[in-house]
């Protein structure tokens, strides 16, 4: 139990029957008050079953989920960790027979499909894909699966706003001010919406945006629904309100006043989520609504010198801000800011020297004993962030880290599962397992596979073993006795006992019935890969990717065996897991799976892009940032179908968006970021500059103008 302040300790033991709003800045204790008022409740008596835990995002639930998967916690009920789309979804299940007439889906006595973010780009591609030989979108140049997400995320908009989803054309048509070629394609992107619901509602299936729709605008009305919640759960802690959508705000303004206790903790000067559709300001609201409103302002994160560095700096970004709060800064002239331990920069002409440069200082910091506090720092200390994590960036940093020896993970949320090297072997793999889907890998990628998969292989090697034993045309795999001494040798015959394993393993399930792909996955790794001497026995990293592949596997199977193509129905398993395949060489972007957040391997360096940390929402003792010099870290991503800001409850209909407001918004984000992150940081920064940066060319941007400003 850790030690608590006094304003912690009062939030945490106050009356049963009291309504809070906790406010602060990151770091300042808010989650542990939080925590700590959860196991008061459970301590007096409180029965869990009655106590619902909400936050934005199920990886913020960590810290709560902690104390009641603890050994020392009482028996009793289960306390409800939820998030507002998990709740949605529960009460559609739940109340699907009130829900599904009033809806207007066409089998209101057959089970909904719920869908993931993947299973709806599925679906949505195989709405879309005809239409754009039909000349739709044809003065938009991305990616198909870029195309179907901004679709799906002007449905998820609308939804958590609360606007009908038939105004996504007209409100983004409204904001644009340039090119009227451009008004075609919000036509287009109105037209595939208004499909892909009509398709939902025909075939029984609930993306996340009509989960939410239903919930709050039908279920929510329903009498016996609220009476349902809210006789259920009585105590109420829901943390980081600021990054939750404002339609959930909405339904809480209602639910409030029924609860017997409630704890709602808002993080000062983040929002991060923006283009999720969070919304600080209806977030904010809800402390008209509270009973107190305390504000813990004291950091047990910053030093005094990372402190002062985070006031010049959001200061030199956006002076007139007031959403962003530091301690009150000492009297420092420029000369001794310059001279704050707290900042430090790492610089050098090429890039690939300024990513030595950041692993030598990385080394150098877990090896001397150069802490203040008298130990060495852990890698679980130290963070490598990025406004962008390139798969050339994540590679050339953690494989200097490898060589270093140096522990490292990464996370990466929206990144295709396809990308991922570990679930890219298994997936080569089971291609080879299934000759009858037809698919043939190619040589690289089945050496690839075979690095992946056997420990102690690098790619020279398994590219000679690939040239020989594999036949691409029928899919044949060749012993490895049949190869020469002279190129065994060269192989080793370690390497060449293990892939004799993984080969008899494949040639002896192509002869049983195949199984469901998910189920396929699991046999093997369980049974070959996660065995000593094989690639994922010992590289957390490769396990969680594998665990994720697995569940988006089992999702999009169930999600499409009963709604699937009868022609296909007489032998589902085999197609499905082809399709499945075939969805993730398009570039289908991932859904969010927990393991991602909550990797095994927790003592590693941390290598990510800055929105993600923050999200991950822990504090570290050094932070790298890398590109300090891109426009990155404050422009948003080119989203030609969809608009953050536009798409808002805050934004006024029918007011054009210009240049001045993508500068205004540009540089209030920038602001959120560094602050963000240095409320999250213990001791220094270090800030990595190159003259030419990743992709060659000379960077000087917005971040890189405050620190010149600020130091």
């Amino acid at each position: 139990m850790p030690t608590l302040s006094l304003p912690q300790r009062q939030i945490a033991e106050s009356p049963l029957d009291l309504k809070l709003f906790l406010s602060g800045p990151a770091g300042c204790g808010k989650t542990t008050a939080g925590v700590e008022r959860m196991r008061y409740l459970l301590e007096q008596g409180v029965p869990g079953e009655t106590i619902l835990l909400l936050t934005p995002q199920r990886s913020l639930q960590e810290p709560y989920l902690d104390l009641l998967y603890s050994p020392e916690r009482n028996a009793g009920g289960e306390v409800t960790p939820a998030t507002f789309g998990g709740l949605a979804r529960r009460m559609c299940d739940l109340f699907w027979s009130l829900a599904a007439e009033a809806a207007g889906f066409a089998h209101p006595d057959q089970p909904p499909v719920f869908l993931t973010l993947e299973t709806a780009q599925y679906y949505m591609a195989h709405l879309v894909r005809p239409l754009l030989d039909a000349d739709y979108f044809e003065s938009v140049t991305i990616d198909r699966n870029r195309l179907y997400s901004q679709i799906i995320d002007n449905l998820n908009k609308a939804a958590v706003i609360g606007f009908p989803h038939t105004e996504i054309g007209a409100r983004l048509d409204a904001a644009y001010f340039g090119d009227p070629a451009q008004r075609r394609v919000y036509a287009d992107a109105q037209d595939c919406a208004n499909r892909f619901r009509q398709y939902c509602l025909d075939h029984n299936l609930l993306d996340f945006s009509l989960q939410f729709e239903i919930f709050a605008n039908i279920l929510w009305e329903q009498e016996i629904v609220r009476d349902y919640l809210m006789r259920t759960y009585r105590h109420l802690i829901y943390d980081n309100v600021e990054e939750d959508v404002p339609r959930a705000h909405d339904i809480l303004r209602e639910w409030l006043p029924s609860f017997d206790s409630a704890l709602l903790i808002y993080d000062e000067g983040a929002g991060f989520r923006y283009f999720l559709g969070a919304d600080v300001q209806t977030g904010w609201a809800l402390r008209e609504l509270c009973d107190e409103h305390v504000r813990l302002q004291e950091s047990f994160v910053m030093s005094a010198e990372v402190a002062n560095l985070g006031s010049s700096l959001v200061q030199a970004i956006a002076p007139n801000s007031d959403a962003l709060h530091f301690p009150p800064s000492s009297d420092e002239t420029k000369e001794e800011r310059g001279k704050n331990d707290a900042l430090q920069i790492i610089q050098s002409r090429f890039y690939p020297q300024l990513l030595d440069a950041v692993a030598d200082e990385i080394e150098r910091l877990l090896t001397e004993d150069i802490h203040p506090s008298a130990f060495r720092l852990q890698p679980s200390d130290i963070v490598i962030l990025a406004p962008y994590l390139s798969d050339a960036l994540r590679f050339s940093i953690t494989n200097r880290l490898e060589a270093r020896g140096i522990p490292w993970r990464s996370h990466r949320p929206s990144r295709s599962l396809h990308d991922e090297p570990a679930s890219h072997a298994l997936i080569t793999l089971a291609a080879l397992a299934h000759p009858h889907w037809s698919i043939h890998p190619p040589k690289f990628d089945v050496a690839y596979a075979l690095m992946q998969s056997i420990d102690g292989l690098d790619l020279v090697r398994a590219q000679l073993l690939t040239e020989i034993v594999y036949r691409q045309r029928d899919l044949g795999l060749s012993s490895f006795d049949q190869i020469k001494s002279d190129i065994q040798d060269r192989i080793t015959f370690s390497v060449g006992n293990r892939y004799s394993v993984l080969r008899d393993w494949l040639l002896t399930y192509r002869e049983r019935d195949p199984l469901p792909l998910d189920h396929f996955f699991r046999k093997l790794f369980g049974e070959v890969l996660s065995q000593p001497g094989f690639g994922y026995h010992s590289s957390f990293d490769s396990v969680r990717v594998a665990a994720s592949l697995v569940e988006s596997v089992k999702k999009f199977r169930q999600s499409l065996e009963s709604t699937f193509n009868e022609s296909i129905a007489a032998d589902p398993i085999p197609n499905l897991g082809r399709e499945y395949i075939q969805m993730l060489q398009d570039g289908v972007i991932a859904a969010s799976y927990l393991e991602g957040w909550q990797a095994e391997e927790k003592e590693a360096v941390l290598v990510a892009p800055a929105h993600t940390f923050l999200m991950m929402n822990r504090p570290v003792s050094v932070q790298f940032w890398l590109d300090a010099g891109s426009s990155g870290w404050y422009e948003r991503l080119s989203q030609p179908l969809t608009h953050p800001y536009v798409l808002s409850r805050g934004w006024k209909a029918g007011t054009q968006w210009t240049d001045a407001d993508d500068v205004r918004y540009g540089k209030e984000a920038l602001a959120r970021l560094v602050s963000g992150l240095l409320h999250r940081c213990r001791e220094r920064v270090y800030v990595c500059l190159s003259e030419l940066g990743e992709s060659g060319f000379e960077q000087r941007g917005e971040l890189l103008r405050a620190f010149q400003k600020a130091v």
